[in-house]
């Protein structure tokens, strides 16, 4: 994934993302836990910032497309 299909992500968010090896990425975008569907969804239509220090995506679950959001933790 690169820059372009990353527009509603902030400046500092799109580093970060970005820093992530992409088979980690996959990873923690298809390791999401939805609420309403009770179980581990993958996020889509997501946007990032950070928040804190970390990384904060927001978006939708791939299933019930209600909302969901997975908070990545910098080392």
């Amino acid at each position: 994934m690169n820059i372009e299909s990353l527009p509603q992500f902030t400046a500092p968010a799109v580093k970060l993302y970005e820093a992530i090896p992409a088979e980690i990425r996959k990873k923690l975008l298809s390791n999401v836990w939805c609420v309403s569907c009770r179980h581990e969804v993958t996020i889509i239509n997501y946007s990032g910032a950070v928040r804190s220090g970390d990384l904060l995506l927001v978006g939708k679950c791939s299933e019930c497309h209600g909302d969901v959001a997975r908070m990545i933790e910098s080392v």
